[in-house]
């Protein structure tokens, strides 16, 4: 029996009840079904999955699912709604004419509804069942995920093009006569991406001292002999799967300071790679590298290392598993990230990013970019 069947049994459910859009990666995972508008999905133990929908979808639907698809008006829907003129009862009503007295909902289901929902069936919430399954990636996921990670690595080259190409005037990169922009460089990626049939949104062309923050998306001109941070995360519009990936780079000559963490940091990634293989945790590895950096003087606090040493890809570009202090037991066809960094005001930051894939042996590395810092 399937993860999903057993988690309602296991609760003494009657079934599995999701209300979402195709927005929320485990309704797009369970249902294959893209549409901005939320829909019902719900699951009986051993049975297969089944969709309402509007009528206006029912053909779209019936081609894209991978669930039985029902219609609002097959639920029953427009009955209900002479006399429940509340759409959240009334989408209740339909629901609890479907599933049964006992229902298993996700963390993140709409509270409206459940409060609805009470009126007819005992409600439990799941623990992150199907999570954790969307966190085991199939052959044909991890193919689609290696296809987006080689149109990331397209977009990663036109950047450092861009810086590489660029003059220097007064410590200011110029192209064609004009300063450089992290703008202009996030334009050039998006637009390759897009070409490619992929998307990305926040991502970071960071220089200078913002680079000790590790999440700001930078802005401005770029300047020489300081570090750029370039993390990029697109996804395939088509398939709705992620890659990430990060590279520091820096235009003339870096500090002394810059030059000795990068260098420490390559090998800390190589280390963390390193110890990836089934079984092993998400928490050890990241300690692992942790241990690396003090062994170097540098800390893993506020300043130095300070986020998890990386997280899984898929569906979202942050989900299941965890490679920090609260990661656990990898698994075969998990896809991760390695991506540690190093963080200090007034000096800058670097950070490098890969992805791949856990098997019983080693991490197979998609990412087969250049680490070279300066360029």
């Amino acid at each position: 029996m399937d993860p999903l069947s057993n988690a309602v049994k296991k609760k003494g459910a009657d079934a599995y009840v999701a209300y979402a859009s195709s927005r929320d990666a485990d309704m797009r995972y369970l249902t294959h079904f893209t549409t901005s508008d939320p829909f019902v999905f719900f699951k009986k133990p051993g049975d297969p999955g089944i969709i309402i929908v509007s009528q206006m979808e029912l053909g779209r639907a019936s081609r894209e699912a991978s669930a039985i698809v029902m219609t609002r008006t097959q639920a029953g829907l427009p009955d209900i709604m002479k006399k429940e003129k509340d759409p959240y009862r009334a989408t209740a009503k339909m629901i609890a004419g479907q599933v049964g007295k006992k229902i298993l909902v996700p963390p993140n289901f709409p509270i409206a509804l459940a409060n609805a929902l009470s009126k007819y069936c005992t409600i439990q919430v799941d623990s992150g069942t199907v999570q954790s399954m969307r966190a085991m990636k199939s052959s044909n996921e991890i193919l689609l995920m290696k296809n987006v990670q080689k149109v990331t690595e397209k977009a990663m080259g036109c950047a450092i093009s861009l810086i590489k190409s660029a003059s220097i005037k007064k410590g200011i990169l110029h192209i064609d006569k004009k300063p450089l922009t992290a703008e202009h460089v996030k334009f050039s990626m998006h637009r390759l991406l897009l070409q490619h049939g992929c998307g990305a949104v926040d991502t970071i062309v960071s220089c200078g001292e913002d680079t000790a923050i590790p999440h700001i998306t930078g802005s401005g001109p770029l300047k020489s002999d300081v570090p750029i941070v370039i993390d990029l995360f697109p996804v395939q519009e088509n398939s709705g799967y992620y890659a990430d990936m990060t590279r520091t780079v820096v235009r003339g000559k870096p500090s002394k300071d810059i030059f000795d963490m990068y260098n420490t940091l390559r090998e800390a990634k190589q280390i963390g790679i390193s110890r990836v293989k089934t079984g092993v945790s998400g928490a050890d590895i990241h300690q692992t590298v942790v241990d690396f950096f003090k062994d170097h003087g540098y800390e893993s606090d506020t300043r130095g290392f300070m986020h998890n040493l990386g997280h899984g890809v898929g569906l979202q570009v942050h989900e299941l598993p965890t490679i920090g202090p609260a990661g656990k037991a990898l698994a075969s066809g998990n896809v991760i990230t390695i991506e540690p960094g190093l963080y200090y005001p007034g000096i800058g930051g670097v950070r490098i990013e890969d992805m791949g894939v856990v098997t019983a042996k080693r991490f197979k590395n998609f990412t087969v970019f250049t680490e070279d810092l300066v360029v």
